[in-house]
This record gives structure tokens, C-alpha cells and sequence, in this order.
């Protein structure tokens, strides 16, 4: 028999900006422990699950936790005390019934989550297994193919590019080490190439360079320069991914680059623009082209050429499988960004996985860009088997946590681990191969 929650407690830790979150640890009855920590979202949708704040500007500028603490360590405490830590789904059901609210707006997506997470991280210690087997099965064993933010613009950073992220995928390697490898080396060539045009190499939010381009395609030939400085071929070994974020920059029906000079665009327009950059570079997923309620765009946009390239809906979903279910009804997308934090429980986050699964779609773990050191979504990209993550640049700890703990995991799978393209269908770059 699972032994049972015998308690829980959280306190207030800093996340990646300096602002506060959750650290959540669970102890069972048989003395194993769960560690979790919260992330937060700096461009977050409108629909996500509410990240509960204190609201007290004289302490952090009212972006405290400690009533999301006091959740946990009170009546969520309570609920889960004598519990069994598994199976998972019914520690979710107890925190959803617990709180009531359509968006947990009473206890906190965040108190909700840390408790969720732990627990989870509890049983899987209390089963002998690693987090991955525990929540994938023992079949669990495709590693991710990542997406590297190297270039940061819209939210994440304060410079002259309205897109939100520039991203390289290393989808050619023939294993996890080898894409890391190939990702850092371009990091590093393209950290060389800025700096010798004169442009700044400080980092953004998730790590990526933040420099003063001209255009979108100035960031784009600087990024395809880089994979071939590193000795890499554009397209074949590393393609290219792009996260416009384009709530950002919606501004009614129209759409806004207000730092390339307040350029305005409709929304075919702006579909123009993106068949344009999808033929001038090896591009194999564009996430949130257009505005978390513009519907219309994410179907023209996937009619067009979803037949080509992976189509991601972020803000579009928020991780919920309400939205996700229009979405596959409506063909809106062919893929979806998953955030554990944007639906508040680790069982409504497989959910979300499995109605893609079902669909046929693509879905990508995803990072915050307030992260922390928990490497709680490396474990979960390969448990769900999707083969993509999503976590950020080659730089800074709390990303580069994600990406040692996959090379842990990809050593403990040994000539199990599978590394394969997610993007093959699309008819960019080449076979995959088992890790070796």
C-alpha cells in the first residue's frame, strides 16, 4: 500500500527575476519527501489559472506569496494529511474540489501546483522509481528535442524587437548530449558574431541575447550564421523556431510592432509576413502568431501551411482542455505549449497531453520565464514522450538545470533513450537515431 501524506509545508523562495514563489515539501508517512517549486509567467494569458499574490505594495511591490503559503499550509494541509500520495489523479481531484473555483482563484494556481508537484515527487521517491518512470511508465523513454531560446525581444527583454523569442532546435543530433553540445556551440558563435558587430551580448529573461536589431530578419540571418560558424547546417542539424507571443503586440483587431516603429499589420498581413519568413529560413514551429482570442488567425495560418510546419497555440490553450477541445474541433493549431503552472495539477496537465495525443497533435513541455532550479518539467517531457521541451537559453542556471537533469536521465535510460526528430513530417531535416 502507498504510504500517506503525513504533511506539507511551503515558504517563500525567489524565483529566476528576483520576485517571490513557492517552495512547497511534502513528507509522507514513511519518511520519503517531495521538493517542489513554483514558476511564474511574465507573458501569461488572459484565461491561465490564477497565480495568487499578496497584493501588499510595501512588501515586494505586492508581489508576495505568503497568502498562497498560508493556503498550503492550512486547509490544503488539512485536505491531503492522510491521504495517499498515490495513485496522483485523486491528490489533483481533492486540491480542484478543494478550492472550487473554475480558475482555482480561491487557494492559488500556485499553492495548488507546489502541492501537486511535491506530493507527486513523494510518491515516485516512496516507489523507487524516477520521477519520469513514475509519471510516463516504464515505456518512458524518448528524450526531448529542446527548443533554445538564443535571442530574446518582446517581454523578455528591453530592446528593439517586438517578437518574443528566437529559437534554435538541435533535431539532427543523434542523441540528448550531442543536441546540448550543438546548441551551446551555436549560443556561444552567435555570442560571437553580436559582439563583433557591435551589439550587445547581455542576456534576457530566459537567457537569450537581448541586442538592438533592425528587423525580425536581421535576428533570423544572425541565428542561421551562427549554426554555420559552429560547423552546423541550418535546417539539418539546428532549425529554427519562432515565439512571436503576438498578444504582446494585438492592439484590437490589428497588430503592432510599436518597437520597429509602430508598424501596423492585419491579420492577413501579418500571415504574409510569417509565409514569408517560413520560406527565407529553415523555420519548423511558430508558436502564438497571433492573439490569444484570434481564433481566425491560428486556422488561416494552420490551413495554409500547417501542412509544413508545427503550429503551437500558448496563450490560444493555456493549458486547458476546454480551450484545447475547441481548439481540435475548430483545427485551429496542430500542436500545444504545455505549463503546468497555466492549469494548476499535474493530472490536468497529462489530461491536456492526452486530448493531443488523441488528436494527433504535437505538444511541447514548457518552462516559465520565472523559473526556478526544480527540473520537475525534464522529468515530465520525457514521462509524456511528446519529444519536445521547451526551457529556455544556454545560459543561466535556472535553465541550464533542465537540461543537466535530461542529461542525467538520458544516462540512467542508456541504449534505451531514443532521440528522434518531432519534426520529420513536416518534411525538414533528416532521420532521427537511438541515443548512443
Amino acid at each position: 500500500m502507498t504510504s500517506a501524506i503525513q504533511t506539507l509545508d511551503a515558504y517563500e523562495i525567489l524565483d529566476s527575476r528576483g520576485y517571490p514563489t513557492l517552495r512547497v515539501v511534502a513528507k509522507l508517512e514513511d519518511g520519503h519527501i517531495g521538493i517542489a517549486s513554483v514558476p511564474s509567467g511574465a507573458s501569461t494569458g488572459r484565461h491561465e489559472a490564477l497565480e495568487l499574490r499578496d497584493g501588499v505594495a510595501s512588501r515586494y511591490g505586492g508581489k508576495g506569496v505568503l497568502k498562497a503559503v498560508a493556503n498550503l499550509n492550512t486547509v490544503i494541509r488539512d485536505r491531503l494529511a492522510g491521504m495517499a500520495a498515490a495513485p496522483q489523479e485523486p491528490i489533483d481531484a481533492a486540491l480542484i474540489a478543494l478550492d472550487g473555483t473554475e480558475n482555482k482563484t480561491k487557494l492559488g494556481a500556485n499553492a495548488i501546483l507546489g502541492a501537486s508537484m511535491a506530493v507527486a515527487r513523494a510518491a515516485a521517491a516512496a516507489s523507487g522509481a524516477p520521477l519520469y518512470h513514475y509519471l510516463g511508465g516504464s515505456s518512458a523513454v524518448r528524450m526531448p528535442v529542446p527548443m533554445m531560446n538564443v535571442i530574446n525581444g518582446g517581454r523578455h527583454a528591453q530592446n528593439s524587437l517586438d517578437f518574443q523569442e528566437f529559437m534554435i532546435v538541435p533535431h539532427g543530433a543523434p542523441n540528448f548530449a550531442e543536441a546540448l553540445r550543438y546548441g551551446a556551440e551555436t549560443f556561444h558563435a552567435l555570442h560571437d558574431l553580436l559582439h563583433k558587430a557591435g551589439h550587445s551580448t547581455a542576456v534576457g529573461d530566459e537567457g537569450g541575447f537581448a541586442p538592438n536589431l533592425r528587423t525580425i530578419e536581421e535576428a533570423c540571418d544572425l541565428i542561421v550564421a551562427a549554426i554555420g560558424k559552429a560547423g552546423l547546417r541550418p535546417g539539418i542539424d539546428i532549425a529554427l523556431t519562432l515565439d512571436p507571443a503576438a498578444s504582446s503586440f494585438a492592439e484590437g483587431d490589428k497588430y503592432v510592432f510599436a518597437k520597429a516603429g509602430n508598424k501596423v499589420f492585419t491579420r492577413d498581413e501579418l500571415l504574409t509576413v510569417y509565409g514569408r519568413l517560413i520560406v527565407m529560413y529553415p523555420i519548423v514551429s511558430i508558436e502564438d502568431g497571433f492573439a490569444e482570442d484570434d481564433w481566425d488567425g491560428f486556422r488561416l495560418q494552420t490551413a495554409g501551411c500547417g501542412d509544413r510546419i508545427q503550429i503551437v497555440g500558448d496563450d490560444l490553450y493555456v493549458t486547458n482542455p476546454r480551450f484545447i477541445q475547441k481548439g481540435i474541433e475548430s483545427s485551429a493549431t496542430n500542436a500545444v505549449l504545455i505549463k503546468l503552472n497555466q492549469i494548476g495539477t499535474v493530472t490536468e496537465s497529462i489530461k491536456a497531453v492526452q486530448m493531443c495525443r488523441d488528436a494527433g497533435w504535437a505538444y511541447v513541455i514548457s518552462h516559465r520565464s520565472g523559473e526556478t532550479e526544480d527540473t520537475f518539467i525534464a522529468d515530465f517531457a520525457v514521462a509524456m514522450g511528446g519529444g519536445q521541451i521547451k526551457a529556455g537559453s544556454l545560459s543561466r542556471s535556472e535553465r541550464l538545470a533542465k537540461y543537466n537533469r535530461l542529461i542525467e536521465i538520458e544516462r540512467e535510460l542508456g541504449s534505451a533513450a531514443v532521440y528522434e526528430s518531432p519534426f520529420l513530417k513536416h518534411g525538414v531535416g533528416h532521420h532521427g537515431h537511438p541515443s548512443k
